[in-house]
């Protein structure tokens, strides 16, 4: 009866909508206290939070949200806790020194991943950035990524996709009003499918509307592909396997979670398959491709035709992460706060006058740059760092074990932030606060696997939420303030925002 009551609740874990938010549950039961592998008793104790026996903290995790649980168990336990699900334990940290010191310091001891059946599988062993170890895959694949689209060069090359995204952004906005200036507008509607649009450009040289899936039989329309590389797949990732709390139990089978799996990937692999092979054409004919795959396939000589399309899919699949977060937060915050959304016009009137924020402009938008990072402080997009594995033996905040870290625990530490709860940007304009650190809230990671993506995502989501504010009013439509939810484990708002918008004179 007990595991019925493990199994039924591990297969009602809901869907996550970033790649880079993996679901948390899935790695704790990898993670083994060092102490209690080396028999140790030399070394401090940490605290520990009841649980029950066989299942441990599993119960009290069943609202989804094990982030802001963890946050509560801090208030309780202190910074520094342990946890134990099922088969394991954990020591979960609450506190940004102590977090840092994991993920920069320490960093050379906790690099390698150990994944969930689902990412395994659905990574084809790790083939993409943001789950492999850190080895000579990582750095070679990371290389590439760099220097073909997210590093400050090849951000150069692709500015004009970007400033193109933000230009129809705005003229959609502007052309619902004149339809209908009294009706509130879908904020993620639109952004969601510029930024999907964006990442098809930069992965295969153009924003491919329809394609013919051979595998398939079938024509996808630009919609059912996009469902099928992302939401599709970001549902599968946190499939859960209820034997990964319980690996003693893997031989028992578990054949309707291996289909659903299996399926998953069959049908992204069938459709970027298709994807690939025409772009492949396009450059054969002679045609200058400025895209990540024809970069792949000139420099990548060693990566496998497997691996190679997992990496263009990576590129493709992240268009639903950070940047859309993000940016819909800080819209919802500024569309709440008239009096901070006019200081943050009035700042780019000063800098700008009467043109159009620049990506140039960011370095003297003092106040925007506040907008940005306190939305990543107060809605993390990441709430919880993806876990890696304690390959060798190590001391965090004076503890010998294996961690994991709670970043919406340390963006909520009352003994690092004032009134945590509050969306406050004026408070990253203190000057004990590094303007230059963008990893002030960690919301990128910190140290060697930090986001290869933050320069990109600040250019968009700056940019974007600079032009928006500059070129329309802001309030939320009526209801609008109450609807603070998430989706599951995520901090992705629950509900589109839907928004007023009166064109700025």
């Amino acid at each position: 009866m007990a595991m019925a009551r493990i199994f039924e609740y591990c297969q009602t874990l809901p869907f996550l909508y970033s790649l880079a938010a993996f679901f948390f549950l899935i790695f704790l039961q990898r993670f083994v206290l060092w102490g209690r592998k080396m028999g140790s008793t030399t070394l401090p104790t940490v605290p520990v939070v009841p649980g029950l026996p066989i299942i441990g903290n599993l119960q009290q995790l069943k609202e989804k949200k094990p982030h802001k649980t963890f946050t509560k168990w801090a208030e309780i336990y202190g910074a520094v806790y342990s946890i134990r699900t099922g088969a394991s334990t954990v020591v979960v940290l609450n506190s940004p020194p102590t977090a840092k010191d994991a993920m920069v310091t320490r960093f050379s001891s906790i690099s390698t991943k150990n994944l969930s059946k689902a990412l395994k599988t659905l990574t084809i062993a790790k083939s993409v950035v943001a789950t492999s170890d850190y080895n000579e895959f990582h750095k070679m694949a990371k290389r590439f990524l760099l220097r073909n689209i997210l590093g400050s060069n090849a951000q150069r090359r692709h500015r004009h996709h970007r400033e193109t995204m933000i230009e129809n952004i705005s003229s959609q906005f502007y052309v619902l009003l004149k339809e209908d200036p009294l009706r509130p507008v879908n904020f993620r509607e639109i952004f969601e499918s510029e930024l999907y649009g964006l990442a098809m450009k930069q992965a295969l040289g153009e924003d491919v509307q329809s394609i013919y899936v051979e595998e398939l039989g079938t024509t996808l329309s630009r919609k059912e592909m996009y469902k099928i590389l992302v939401i599709d797949m970001m549902a599968g990732i946190i499939e859960v396997d209820w034997r990964d709390f319980f690996p003693y139990l893997k031989w028992i089978p578990n054949k309707a979670f291996e289909m659903s799996i299996q399926q998953k990937l069959f049908k992204m692999m069938a459709v970027m398959n298709a994807l690939n092979k025409e772009q492949i054409k396009r450059i054969d004919s002679g045609e200058e491709v400025n895209c990540y795959l024809s970069y792949l396939l000139s420099e990548a000589k060693t990566l496998t035709k497997e691996q190679i399309t997992m990496l263009v899919w990576e590129t493709i699949a992240e268009s639903a992460d950070t940047t859309l977060v993000t940016t819909e937060w800080a819209m919802y915050q500024l569309a709440k706060d008239p009096t901070r959304q006019d200081s943050l016009y009035d700042e780019m009137r000063k800098v700008c006058g009467c043109n159009k924020v620049k990506e140039e402009n960011l370095s003297q938008l003092r106040y925007l740059d506040a907008v940005f990072h306190e939305t990543l402080r107060k809605h993390s997009p990441t709430p919880l760092v993806p876990l890696r594995h304690v390959h060798e033996d190590t001391q965090i905040g004076g503890y010998q074990q294996e961690i994991a870290v709670n970043i919406y625990g340390c963006n909520m530490d009352k003994n690092y932030w004032d009134n945590p709860e509050e969306w406050n940007p004026e408070r990253v304009m203190d000057e004990k606060y590094d303007p230059l650190d963008i990893y002030k809230t960690m919301a990128f990671g910190a140290g060697k696997r930090a986001c290869a993506g933050s320069l990109q995502a600040i250019f968009l989501i700056c940019v974007t939420i600079g032009r928006l504010v500059q070129e329309f009013e802001w309030r939320l439509n009526d209801g609008e303030e109450e609807k603070l939810d998430t989706v599951g484990l995520t901090s992705q708002k629950l509900h589109p925002l839907f928004a007023m918008l009166k064109p700025r004179e």
